[in-house]
């Protein structure tokens, strides 16, 4: 195994600025990884759908060049990278995990894209994904499921299980992934990596296949907290292409990690959500959970209990009005102008057809929400339903605002268990759909929110993640947070929590 693999981001920068490896050698390591451990829908990670390596090694050879003349775009420039397949790429199939849009290569790339490709950063490919985006462990893919780095009989997390085990498998030093309830997050819980949702509109949704409009956001996944302030910075940014992109400046992410890796958060004041405990909540999450606040406090910041007595209607209120957005985006795939196209027998008209893709192309968990947000949205029940869980987000919005009066952030643990067995709890949605219950109230609101890893729970020696969550525009107070958390449970647990990960496929 190459040792350059195990390097965070940050790491390899230096490397390649010291001359000591090149892109090209960063890239063919990487895919040499990946064709080792990866495997398909039968066995290994599976983390992706789409490997590049003809496109990422000419990436890296363009960025080598350009290092050699002195030109280098961007301080990633030459770092390679994994990208979920529900960003458009321009000459990349883009399937969001459905049978309904397979085969299909956009003409287009995402604005995350288009940015990562202009600082030079070769794509590796497209990692795999819950069904547009629709499920809390990768097992809603049509084309299999991803499997946890940690235990391959353990889910990876969702709906961004492919970006998360494959930064987690050392498949890729980054990846970018989408959160729109919880999905880059409570992936980063299971599989010990980082994940970060921006502040809704801080990253350009432009190419992202929606799921919903006022819920998704598109945001990064490493292993270290600085890395993912780095690719936060090149990825941020107001967008004209985007009508929700905020028109601010990108903040200063790097530096408030680098200032909370230091180790002092005085004055800072830290809220436990009350409301994110209890009954149903691991013991082993909630005993790392207990040590990192109390670790908080060794740092110098003042830690009170924060009642938002709204967030216990939050999961009710995220699953009117997900299924009701996600009923209106899927319309579009119809038979008609690109996708999947099923004609059945006979006379077949346009309606019979639609009806044989639809059927034949969508999964059982997109039928379901379909169906639920159609009947939120229909006449007679709008008001009822959809109208009151708009109601409730509002109530949502005030409670972070009231926390936020009080402290600078806010934590809770990322996901109330570690990473559940592949199959357990695919015939229990709402046992499912709990798995998100402490991430989706920061989509809600529209605000950002870091998860960390905090260490191993005792029952089974899997990732615990800890979450930090801050005010809309202020993504720098994760960096601050999360940074410092990363820098003390590094020192506690005598290294990164990832270099406790067991062997995989012998690489280790």
């Amino acid at each position: 195994m190459n040792d350059l693999i195990l390097k965070t981001a940050a790491e390899l920068v230096d490397a390649l600025a010291a001359g000591e490896t090149t892109s090209v050698e960063l890239t063919q390591v990487h895919l040499d990884r990946i064709a080792a451990v990866d495997g398909d829908a039968t066995a290994g990670v599976h983390a992706f759908l789409h490997v590049d390596a003809e496109g990422a090694l000419a990436q890296a050879a363009e960025s080598d060049a350009r290092r050699a003349a002195g030109e280098t775009r961007h301080l990633l420039d030459g770092i390679p990278i994994a990208v979920k397949d529900v960003l458009a790429t321009q000459g990349l199939p883009t399937t969001c995990g459905s049978k309904i849009l397979e085969g299909w290569i956009p003409p287009y790339d995402a604005t995350v894209v288009r940015k990562v490709k202009a600082a030079g950063l070769p794509i590796l490919g497209k990692t795999n994904m819950d069904e547009f985006a629709m499920g809390s462990s990768t097992e809603h893919s049509a084309y299999g499921p991803t499997r946890n780095p940690w235990d391959q009989t353990r889910i990876p997390g969702g709906s961004g299980g492919g970006s998360a085990a494959a930064v987690a498998a050392f498949e890729a030093p980054l990846a970018l992934g989408t959160d729109t309830g919880g999905s880059i997050r409570q992936p980063g819980a299971v599989t010990g990596t980082v994940g970060v949702k921006p502040t809704y509109g801080g990253v350009s949704r432009y190419g992202l296949v929606a799921l919903a409009n006022s819920l998704d956001q598109v945001g990064p996944v490493t292993r270290t907290v600085l890395d993912s302030a780095l690719l936060h910075e090149l990825i941020g940014g107001h967008d004209p292409l985007d009508s929700t992109s905020v028109n601010q400046p990108v903040g200063a992410f790097v530096a408030a990690a680098r200032q909370g890796a230091a180790g002092d958060l005085a004055g800072l004041k830290v809220g436990v959500i009350k409301e994110l405990a209890g009954d149903g909540w691991q013991a082993g999450v909630m005993t790392r959970f207990a040590e990192t606040v109390e670790l908080l406090t060794g740092l110098g910041a003042e830690v009170t209990e924060i009642a938002c007595p709204s967030f216990v209607h939050a999961m009710a209120a995220y699953y009117l009005i997900l299924p009701a957005e996600c009923s209106s985006n899927l319309a579009k795939f119809d038979a008609m102008r690109y996708g999947l196209r099923v004609v059945p027998e006979g006379d077949p008209s346009a309606e019979t057809v639609m009806r044989a893709t639809r059927d034949a192309g969508f999964g059982d968990e997109v039928k379901r929400r379909i169906m639920i947000g159609t009947y939120a949205l229909s006449s007679g029940y709008y008001e009822a339903y959809y109208g009151q869980a708009q109601k409730v987000r509002t109530l949502i919005s005030r409670d972070f605002a009231a926390a936020f009066e009080q402290v600078d952030v806010l934590v809770s643990p990322t996901s109330p268990t570690t990473a559940f067995p592949l199959g357990d709890k695919l015939d229990d949605p709402l046992a499912m759909y709990l798995q998100d219950l402490a991430t989706i109230p920061a989509n809600l609101a529209g605000v950002p929110g870091i998860s960390v890893p905090a260490g191993l729970a005792d029952e089974d020696g899997l990732p615990v993640g800890f979450q930090v969550l801050a005010p809309a525009l202020a993504d720098d107070r994760l960096y601050r947070v999360g940074a410092a958390v990363e820098a003390a449970l590094t020192t506690r647990w005598g290294g990164p929590i990832l270099s406790q990960a067991p062997t995989l496929g012998g690489a280790r």
